[in-house]
């Protein structure tokens, strides 16, 4: 038994992940509960393709994060 959903552990304790800038290709820190991030070197907007997780097939989704944050994660998938 979990005592915690695993789905669910990258929004509720986010880390930090490095991808490239599709502008400049610079090292952008974006953690594992942000869609989109600005690059701190050309400005540009860089976005996760998608964000993945427990909301995309978890029906007790929006009980098991909470309401703000579910209502968060949904917001930056549109």
């Amino acid at each position: 038994m979990w005592s915690e959903c695993p789905g669910a552990r990258q929004f509720k304790r986010p880390t930090p992940e490095f991808i490239p800038c599709t502008t400049c290709r610079a090292e952008v820190e974006i953690w594992t509960d942000e869609a989109e991030v600005k690059c701190h070197q050309c400005g540009n907007l860089v976005s996760r393709e998608r964000l993945q997780g427990c909301i995309d097939h978890c029906e007790t989704a929006r009980e098991c994060l909470g309401e703000e944050l579910y209502n968060k994660l949904v917001a930056a998938r549109k």
